[in-house]
């Protein structure tokens, strides 16, 4: 399956407050807030919605297309992608505008503050589906998280050109407009949301669960510790537990290393259950360490941690495949 991955590219600047944010707000002073934390640990590593899924994509010998906007301080990064196996060619390069920043500060709860400098990313829009479907047919378009304007931009041309499409709304659901919200995820063949997004989204859409089922093919919602659920019309929902046992060390992209994982397996036709274990099992890797692409993929590992947590049965079913990455 050949996947195109459309959504950010950023430089994560990662923060770690040694405290928790609630004990910080006060409850009548809420209209007023104005603080500042002092932090311990400052890490900068390469992130990016988009580029983060790729990533663990590229680790699975998927070989993902990464459509996104960046500016000329992109060329180390890109070097580092190609070398884990992603493929850069449909990547715009901005005249003027440098690559977006993520600004991340996680508490000891692993709560998280954020905020997101766009850059290049507000350019996104000009990247154009039609000729790189042309030049080698796409199996999948994903819609992550990117300028609004791009992310309306690339699911109209998935519709209008016969292309699956899966919906990652995600951090932009708090930007986005009821009917963008509807834009994007109608007819969507998959559907990715955590809980709350999950609430959000339908308050946004003016959807029920109901409604939202009615207008895709699948609906994954992570769940944090609690793993993760499936839901299809007229199907049973299917839920997986998460990976036990892991000590996190950062949640930063913990979704995206699910999403690589779930797609990975998804690509190979291999059920959904499974799926949802590989995704969980990608997901432990990235919260065992801190930044959204510096664990490393050893398929014995990630087969043992399967077969651990999920039985012999899903651990053959995914053996075939993950044997190939040695």
């Amino acid at each position: 399956m050949r996947i195109a991955v459309t959504g950010s590219i950023a430089t994560d600047h990662l923060m770690a407050f040694p405290g928790r944010f609630v004990d910080q707000l006060l409850p009548d002073q809420l209209e007023h807030v104005s603080l500042s934390f002092l932090v311990d640990t400052l890490e900068v590593r390469r992130g990016g919605v988009a580029a983060n899924i790729s990533y663990g994509l590229g680790g699975l010998g998927l070989g993902p297309l990464l459509a996104g906007a960046v500016g000329a301080d992109f060329a180390e990064y890109e070097v580092w992608l190609k070398e884990h196996g992603v493929d850069t060619g449909a990547v715009y390069v901005s005249d003027d505008r440098q690559t977006a920043r993520f600004m991340c500060m996680t508490d000891q709860d692993s709560n998280q503050i954020a905020s997101f400098y766009a850059g290049a990313m507000a350019e996104a829009d000009r990247i154009d589906l039609h000729p790189l479907h042309a030049q080698a047919p796409l199996d999948l378009v994903l819609v992550s998280p990117n300028d609004p304007a791009a992310m309306i931009h690339h699911t109209d041309q998935a519709r209008a050109l016969g292309i699956p499409f899966a919906a990652d709304p995600s951090q932009q659901l708090a930007r986005l407009s009821g009917a963008q919200v509807r834009t994007l995820v109608d007819g969507a063949a998959w559907l990715f949301t955590n809980e709350y997004e999950s609430a959000l989204l339908r308050e946004r859409a003016e959807w029920s669960h109901t409604d939202v089922l009615d207008r895709v093919g699948t609906w994954v919602t992570t769940l944090g510790a609690q793993g993760v659920r499936i839901d299809r019309k007229g199907d049973p929902t299917i839920t997986v537990r998460a990976v036990p046992g892991i000590t996190p060390e950062d949640p930063t992209g913990v979704g995206d290393a699910f999403r690589s994982g779930f797609l990975a397996a998804v690509s190979w036709q291999l059920p959904l259950e499974t799926a949802a274990q590989l995704g969980c099992a990608m997901s432990a890797l990235v919260l065992a360490a801190v930044g959204s692409q510096s664990y490393e993929i050893r398929p014995a590992a990630l087969l043992a941690t399967v077969r651990a947590v999920y039985g012999d049965h899903s651990a053959e079913l995914l053996a075939p495949r993950l044997g190939r990455l040695t």
